[in-house]
């Protein structure tokens, strides 16, 4: 009987240099913002919707009519440089967003170079949340090397997810694989995926007449990456500033500051709400009319979404109903996370997960029941009614039922013992099936579980909530 952990994990023979790939999460909110400006005031016509499944990042549209390309702008035809038709609209997209639930939107930035194609990774990710009630939204970003588990293959960093789910042809792919990551490590649903490389971006802030920054200081990065294998030094001086498209993306992506990846995803969040200022001015309008088909060209070549753009456009309606004071930004920094070195060597971020939890309340609907303070552990543990399971992932014989025995005495529920598919664990493991915090932070301190070995999990091979796997660290007190 295996478990999601059990299943041997997989790794990437070919491990390609990291970028700095600040353009995720951009090109969603141009795309809802330039669509509420644009789209709304000039189309009328009847629409196809995006292809959802294309596998190479391009967003595909249906052909409403053969021929020449066209762009519907007040009911008359201008033909485009587009050798595609551009999509048009239904009329049912002008409707105004009718959902009461909270929206949330997972936008990833794909390490894709050099014209490359198959297996990519992502370096960045941002978890975007709308609340159609309170107009209100959030951005939240994840870092790159975040220490998660992956669904069906274990514990990696959090940007292995779109690897594997492309590599492995998870149904749905890499999207769909670092979506459902994402779900089990903050335990909020996601409603849609985007997935972006970097084209777009360049285009649309070019189109859009670049963007006002104010840089808080110089940054100068001599080995910054150009798009392919090369570099394409990069400086700037700090205080205010008005960007070109390569520029900002070169601001965004950079990690030569202190602070590294999560100075990065804090200019991420100033881009993009810069990009929101500029596209809201109302000088924009006839500027965004002229290059609207190429704009919407550069998006189809670069995005990979499960949002219809009937969606896109009442979620630009939404949006632009939001005031610039209801807009909250939050990175996962090191006030949430630690280094630590796993035991094959690698630099990983641990996540502080009470913490974690505290923030994702505030910027997603809060949970259905409150967390209280922690000052009585084995009591509020004893009101999650866990399941554990226990299984011996070392050769010493027994050590499952000695552990069973020794978790007892603590009032641990401790429901099953068996072995783990291995006798060669280095360290003791915890899988939470669920969410039960109280009880895997008992199973910790009784255990010495380091914070780096605690993960969570979906679908148990048997029923449990919480697997313990023994590893060669664990002795029960009292038997060493």
């Amino acid at each position: 009987m295996q478990t999601d952990f059990q299943k041997r994990k997989v790794r990437s023979g070919i491990r390609l240099p990291l970028w700095a790939l600040g353009a995720i999460g951009m090109v969603i909110l141009i795309v809802v913002v330039v669509s509420s400006v644009w789209l709304f005031g000039q189309v009328r016509e009847m629409a196809s919707t995006w292809e959802i499944s294309n596998p190479d990042l391009v967003v595909a549209v249906d052909t409403p009519v053969p021929g020449a390309p066209v762009v519907v702008i007040n009911g008359e035809t201008a033909e485009t440089d587009n050798p595609d038709p551009l999509p048009i609209l239904s009329a049912e997209a002008f409707h105004p967003w009718e959902g009461q639930d909270r929206i949330s939107i997972l936008l990833l930035g794909v390490d894709q170079r050099c014209d490359e194609s198959g297996p990519t990774h992502t370096d960045s990710l941002m978890l975007l949340t709308i609340d159609p009630v309170g107009l209100s939204a959030a951005m939240m970003s994840l870092p790159r090397d975040l220490w998660v588990e992956i669904p069906g293959f274990g514990v990696d960093r959090i940007n292995q997810a779109y690897y594997y789910g492309q590599v492995y042809e998870y149904p749905g792919g890499g999207p769909v694989l670092a979506v459902e990551t994402v779900e089990a490590f903050l335990g909020v649903p996601i409603d849609y995926y985007v997935a972006v490389n970097f084209e777009a971006f360049i285009n649309v802030v070019d189109t859009i007449g670049g963007i006002e920054i104010d840089v808080p200081e110089a940054i100068s990065d001599p080995t910054y990456p150009d798009q392919c294998y090369g570099y394409d030094p990069f400086y700037i001086e700090a205080g205010h500033q008005t960007l070109d498209g390569a520029t900002a993306l070169k601001y965004a992506r950079t990690r030569a500051t202190l602070g590294g990846d999560v100075d990065r995803a804090a200019r991420q969040q100033a881009v993009i709400l810069a990009v929101r200022d500029r596209v809201l001015s109302l000088g924009m309008l006839p500027q965004l009319v002229r290059q609207a088909p190429q704009l919407w060209q550069t998006l189809q070549a670069n995005v990979r979404t499960n949002m219809t753009l009937d969606e896109a456009v009442q979620l630009a309606l939404l949006a632009q109903d939001i005031p610039r004071e209801n807009i909250t930004t939050a990175v996962i920094d090191y006030n949430y996370v630690y280094n630590e070195t796993t035991p094959d060597g690698r630099q990983v971020l641990v996540p502080l997960r009470s913490k974690i939890r505290e923030l994702r309340d505030e910027l997603f609907a809060p949970p259905a029941v409150p967390t209280p303070v922690i000052e009585n552990l084995p009591a509020l543990m004893a009101t999650e009614k866990a399941r554990v399971a226990v299984y011996n992932g070392t050769a010493v014989f027994g050590l499952a039922a000695a552990t069973q025995s020794y978790l007892q005495q603590f009032n641990i529920n401790v429901t099953e013992i068996g072995n783990a598919d291995s006798a060669t664990y280095p360290t003791t493991q915890i899988i939470d099936y669920g969410s039960h915090p109280y009880t895997t932070q008992y199973l910790t301190q009784l255990m010495h579980v380091r914070p780096l070995n605690i993960s969570t999990g979906r679908n148990p091979a048997g029923d449990f909530d919480i697997l313990v796997i023994i590893g060669n660290d664990w002795r029960v007190p009292g038997q060493e």
